[in-house]
Formats: C-alpha cells, structure tokens, sequence
C-alpha cells in the first residue's frame, strides 16, 4: 500500500517536493526583486 505524501519528511533524507517548489519560488522571486531594486536604484542615480 503506497504511503500518501503529506507533506511531512521522508526518512530517506530528502526534502518534500512542495518544500522544494517552495524554496524554488523563494529564491527566484528574491532574485527578480533584487534585480529590479537594482535597476531602479541605478536608473534613479542618472
């Protein structure tokens, strides 16, 4: 009987997928943030 995936840590050591998904989003989201902070500072120092 396969086990569902709740969300809660495997034992194996892996993360769970919607943790990494998450993560994922985090880090590109950050990143498009940073990007356009960048931008408009550099832009506004013209």
């Amino acid at each position: 009987m396969p086990r569902e995936d709740t969300g809660v840590e495997r034992g194996d050591g892996r993360f769970p997928r919607g943790l990494v998904l998450r993560l994922f989003a985090y880090v590109v989201a950050g990143h498009v943030f940073a990007f356009f902070l960048y931008l408009l500072f550099s832009l506004g120092a013209e």
